[in-house]
């Protein structure tokens, strides 16, 4: 059975973790991850992707440690590089990617949620980056993903002191954009993907590099990259369909082109 399912609702791709107990990653779930968000790169019909995990416990508990027991480097190596290569595919998504964080999110697992532009959280879920205790750090964009989110302070409290947060604490220091009851986590995160396909999905790409410029750059560059992307818009067919549809009081259609 496969641990990593996709399926299609509207214009948005569900991908569900469904590896259990915990959903833990593996070489071929990493593999699979960064291939499937790479084929949903090149679907026009794809304007949205939710992530989530199986079952009621857990979001993703992360790399199952029994990989790293016997101290091989190599393996080491090469998962490093696959956890790098699946979030930072993911985090690249030209579209807008929401997890619903249905449970515990650790590690890898709060690290693949970080690499998606949106989180919503069930108020039951803990999330923490606990690999300092088992003398380990997070390899998968954690470092960074979680300082640029929520400031230097408390990535530190999180990664340097392993602190584990409640959904609420979550909210509270802006790791998650919403909290909700149990169990509806994902049905809260698609009815936000389609308010995503109301958007000109040219215009959500161009939007999302610009947003993540910052990280990579100085606002110098990114304010004249923001007016170039502009005028690009203007070589689209969702633009005039856009504007059109406004004029004439119209819902848009549009064509990702």
């Amino acid at each position: 059975m496969a641990q990593l399912k996709l399926e299609f609702r509207g214009h948005t791709a569900l991908v569900t973790m469904s590896n259990p107990p915990a959903n833990t990653w593996t070489r071929e779930t990493l593999t699979a991850l960064r291939d499937m968000v790479r084929e949903l790169n090149q679907n026009k019909s794809v304007y949205a992707l939710v992530i989530t995990g199986e079952g009621q416990k857990f979001f993703s508990a992360g790399a199952d440690l029994n990989l790293f027991a016997d101290g091989d480097k190599a393996v080491a190596s090469d998962m490093a590089r696959i956890f790098g290569e699946a979030f930072e595919t993911l985090s690249q998504f030209r579209g807008a990617s929401i997890a619903a964080i249905n449970g515990y999110a650790m590690g890898g697992g709060l690290e693949v949620a970080l690499a998606c532009d949106i989180r919503i959280a069930e108020t039951q879920a803990q999330m923490a980056l606990p690999e300092a205790k088992v003398g380990l750090l997070p390899c998968a964009g954690g470092t960074q993903n979680l300082a640029w989110l929520v400031g230097e302070g408390w990535a530190k409290r999180m990664i340097l002191c392993g602190e584990r947060l409640t959904a609420e604490k979550a909210l509270q220091i802006g790791l998650v954009e919403e909290v909700v009851a149990s169990g509806t986590a994902l049905e809260a995160a698609l009815a936000l993907a389609e308010k995503v396909a109301e958007q000109s999905p040219s215009a959500v790409t161009a939007c999302k590099k610009l947003i993540q410029q910052g990280r990579s750059g100085t606002i110098h560059a990114a304010l004249p990259l923001e007016r170039e992307l502009f005028v690009g818009l203007f070589d689209t067919k969702d633009q005039v369909e856009g504007v059109s549809a406004f004029l004439q009081k119209r819902a848009p259609h549009w064509v990702n082109g």
